[in-house]
């Protein structure tokens, strides 16, 4: 786990200088493991986002925004009860451990000052936020309750006794001796890195692999050095935070990873790196709970659709006898006095194609010569029809299959405001019931997310159909470029101005690019042509647009470059 002690002392420390004494002025819940404080302190509004998710655990500053859910869950409106507008007192780490307690102070609901301490136990699937009462040392009420059911030696309930979470016996890092240190390690049974982590409180793998690599092989005065230089960078708080990308792993750490080879990304703060690391999955983890019986519908429909094409095909391929029902029709007409009733079949020639010879037809013994042939030419109308009806139909679930993807797509990259107008499009467009919800609900507002190109042009993207149907019909001039994937579900991109750099293209291609369906190809497609040239066809649905008249490059849209372009944003 990256989060160890070493994370946790540099986090506490840069909590500890920027928002002690600040005042707890906002607290929101935007998911069920995570809390966000605003906290006013030297001037400025400062974030703390404190997560307890199993995988994503985390106390940090953050610049992210998150939704404010409509209804708070019970432990945010008891937080905002006990918290909001008291000020923080002190903020400190238990020795090496990976818990921060806060210690908070402000006035009850009858005006006398009173504590709370406010702890973050960042421990896999067992973290937790814990408000506690400081003079009884009873809890208050916790993010994720733990009964005796689930652990017989701790439970977190409201009422009980703290119990710290249990010693591992391993000896604290920042007090470590010379003789200690040596007498600590069996430098015969290998696995040093893993020996540090196993002896060393708070110790991650990642800084005893960087204090190994700085250690001459098998000197343990050597590796004494080594562990006593990173000992004193931490007792001075000197850290180097930095995430390093090797291949498809990422590996973040408050000291530099000078042992890992990949791209080296450096950070002035603990939390702007864990910012960074963090932000896009943590939410791409809260929209994925968010959209999961969502996307298993639309799958399943289109799916569905799929098979429809399918037998609907099969069955316009069988109606290729129609013809002959109809030839078979036409020549018992022309010989209906050489058959008799009660005849099983009659050869005839076949007039309409004389190399073809003779044709022999069979028929219902117990009809007429003229009920045989009025059969065959009903069965032909019939098969022609089904024909018109079954092409109409392939039509029609492959314009419903294009819809769904282009949706599906879109939410795959959607943030939970972003997700919430998709369902609203759902629902009006009839693929999901209307869901009744308590309490006043938030409009809708599907703007376009805005970019700045590196030659200072503004690009809009929309990122679902409500938004692509705003900027393309609403927003875009007609002078505008408007871009979007060849043949590719994704967004609409408009580049603003009448006249464009290549550079501001290619920008806004990787855009159209990276927020389609083909965001992980390369070479991937990208039409573009002025505003005036797209239309949107009588009935169509949002987002749907003919185009014409338009040109194609060619992008792949490569992480470290969208990135940065990602990253540039109007300011507000």
């Amino acid at each position: 786990m990256s989060f160890d002690g070493t994370v946790t002392r540099a986090v506490a420390h840069e909590l500890h200088t920027e928002i002690t004494n600040g005042r707890i002025t906002k607290i929101y819940q935007p998911s069920q493991w995570e809390i966000v404080f605003t906290i006013r302190a030297k001037g400025k509004n400062h974030k703390l986002m404190l997560s307890c998710h199993p995988v994503y655990a985390r106390c940090h500053l953050t610049t992210a925004s998150y939704e404010n859910p409509a209804e708070p869950p019970m432990f945010c409106m008891l937080l905002r009860k006990q918290l909001e507008g008291s000020i923080i007192d002190k903020i400190e780490q238990v020795e090496m451990e990976r818990i921060i307690h806060f210690w908070i102070k402000g006035k009850n609901e009858l005006g006398d000052m009173v504590e709370r301490k406010l702890i973050i136990e960042i421990m896999g699937r067992h973290s937790n936020v814990i408000l506690l009462n400081p003079e009884t040392n009873k809890i208050v009420d916790a993010m994720r309750r733990v009964g005796f059911q689930t652990s017989q030696y701790r439970q977190v309930l409201p009422g009980i006794i703290y119990v710290s979470p249990p010693d591992q016996g391993k000896i604290n890092p920042l007090t470590a001796q010379h003789d200690t240190f040596i007498s600590s390690l069996d430098y015969n049974a290998g696995q040093l890195s893993k020996q540090l982590v196993n002896c060393f409180m708070g110790l991650g793998p990642l800084p005893a692999e960087e204090i190994l690599s700085q250690a001459r092989l098998g000197d343990r005065e050597s590796l004494w050095e080594s562990f006593f230089r990173w000992q004193q960078n931490m007792l001075a708080h000197r850290y180097e935070p930095e995430i390093v990308t090797d291949q498809s792993r990422i590996f973040y750490s408050s000291c530099s990873l000078s042992h890992k080879k990949g791209e080296h990304r450096s950070f002035a703060t603990m939390s702007q790196c864990l910012d960074a690391f963090y932000g896009n999955k943590a939410e791409r983890d809260r929209v994925a709970g968010q959209t999961q019986a969502l996307v298993h519908k639309l799958t399943r429909d289109v799916e569905k659709n799929k098979r429809k094409i399918k037998v609907l095909q099969k069955e316009i391929e069988n109606s290729s006898k129609a013809e002959t029902l109809r030839l078979y029709g036409e020549l018992l007409t022309t010989y209906l006095h050489q058959i008799n009733r009660g005849d099983k079949s009659i050869t005839v020639v076949n007039y309409y194609d004389e190399s073809a010879g003779e044709v022999t037809i069979p028929l219902n013994e117990a009809l007429t010569p003229n009920e045989n042939a009025q059969r065959y030419f009903k069965k032909y109308q019939k098969l022609k029809a089904g024909k018109k009806y079954n092409e109409e139909q392939i039509q029609i679930a492959k314009e419903e299959n294009e819809y769904l993807e282009s949706v599906l797509s879109q939410l795959a990259i959607a943030n939970l405001a972003e997700v919430e107008q998709i369902r609203e499009e759902l629902t009006e467009e009839g693929w999901i019931k209307k869901q009744v919800k308590k309490g006043r609900q938030k409009p809708s507002s599907p703007t376009p997310t805005s970019y700045i190109a590196s030659d200072g042009t503004t690009i809009l993207v929309g990122k679902n159909n409500k938004q692509n149907e705003k900027l393309t019909h609403h927003i875009a001039r007609k002078t505008d470029t408007w871009l979007h994937t060849k043949d590719i579900p994704g967004s609409h991109v408009v580049i603003r101005g009448d006249h464009i750099s290549e550079t501001a293209l290619t920008e806004a291609a990787m855009l159209a690019a990276y927020f389609s369906k083909a965001r992980e190809s390369s070479q991937v497609p990208v039409d573009y042509t002025l505003v005036k040239h797209v239309k949107k066809p009588s009935g169509a649905r949002p987002g749907f647009v003919i185009y014409g008249d338009q040109k194609t490059i060619y992008v792949t849209p490569e992480e470290q470059k969208l990135q940065s372009i990602l990253e540039r944003k109007p300011q507000n």
